[in-house]
């Protein structure tokens, strides 16, 4: 296997970056028992890599395997990652690779590292990380928003998490100078829902966005590019009670003092219990729907 300033490719990558064909990357936190439970969450890899190999593109799971950075796994190495109880983000890696760690699934900030020192310039994720409600007071706010103005690369999710202060999230990504696009939406998704009222730019094609990247990149300016792509309607989960249900779940974490870290995990379990199980399959279909446009644009860049 190749290995490009200490990322180490898989034969696949390496050949389709060698002949410029196109690369999607893809984290690896989402496909661990970390993101999705089992078995969903090899449905999730199977699903993912191949919406992106049957449409004519190389996937590219990122992961910390024996201490090495890696871009593109074999199928042998899956049970690896559907396993994983260890998340790696950004500031992480230096560590993860000094200490030799078995495994380590990467987030979405981590990835997009990996990504960009291999020459990577198109990441898939099911949605970024954010500010957290209470941030005043835990300071709650992922790595993920930072990687994204330090990191060229075209990160496509479902928006970010709906559980999350979308509006604070917007205006840090604003902050940082990362331009957000809406994939024929002019929303900013909200993972399971569709619509969080929160305005962005429209594009409705890949070479708009590609356009959008080569601009930022010919001004010299660091950032990535955010492309926010609705779920499908049909797997929408209802925006009336969902929203509802994020409420009544951040005032009930306050009174049992749950708080940082912990908000996360005891609103994920309560939206599972409250749709009965319809959270996972919306996650699944939004994965895959993600994968389908992150095809269309890394295309696009083999074309430019």
């Amino acid at each position: 296997m190749e290995r490009v300033r200490n990322v180490r490719l898989s034969d696949d990558v390496s050949r389709a970056l060698a002949e410029d064909k196109p690369v999607v990357a893809l984290e690896s936190t989402v496909f661990s028992t970390l993101g999705l439970p089992k078995p969903a969450n090899a449905d999730a890899l199977e699903r993912c890599t191949s919406t992106i190999e049957e449409n004519g593109a190389v996937a590219a799971v990122t992961a910390v395997i024996d201490g090495e950075l890696r871009l593109g796994i074999t199928e042998s190495e899956w049970g690896d990652i559907l396993n994983c109880k260890t998340k790696v983000a950004s500031r992480d890696l230096p560590f993860a690779s000094a200490e030799g760690i078995r495994v380590g699934a990467t987030t979405v900030s981590a990835s997009l590292a990996i990504a960009e020192a291999a020459g990577v310039k198109v990441f898939c994720t099911g949605g970024i990380g954010g500010v957290h409600h209470g941030y005043q007071e835990t300071g709650d706010l992922s790595a993920d928003l930072y990687a994204l103005a330090r990191h060229r690369v075209v990160c496509i999710s479902a928006g970010a998490k709906v559980f999350l202060d979308l509006r604070r999230t917007m205006e840090v990504l604003e902050s940082l100078g990362v331009p957000v696009l809406g994939w024929k939406t002019d929303n900013f998704p909200a993972f399971y829902i569709r619509n969080s009222k929160l305005p962005i730019t429209q594009v409705n094609n890949a070479e708009t966005v590609v356009k959008v990247f080569r601009n930022a990149s010919a001004l010299g300016l660091p950032q990535g590019v955010l492309v926010g792509v609705p779920i499908p309607k049909e797997h929408q989960l209802d925006p009336e009670s969902t929203w509802s249900l994020i409420d009544d779940t951040l005032a009930e974490a306050k009174k049992f003092g749950i708080s940082g870290p912990g908000v996360t995990p005891f609103i994920l379990e309560a939206l599972a219990k409250s749709t009965k199980g319809e959270s996972v399959p919306a996650n699944l279909a939004l994965l895959e729907n993600n994968a389908r446009a992150a095809v269309e644009i890394a295309k696009q860049f083999q074309q430019e």
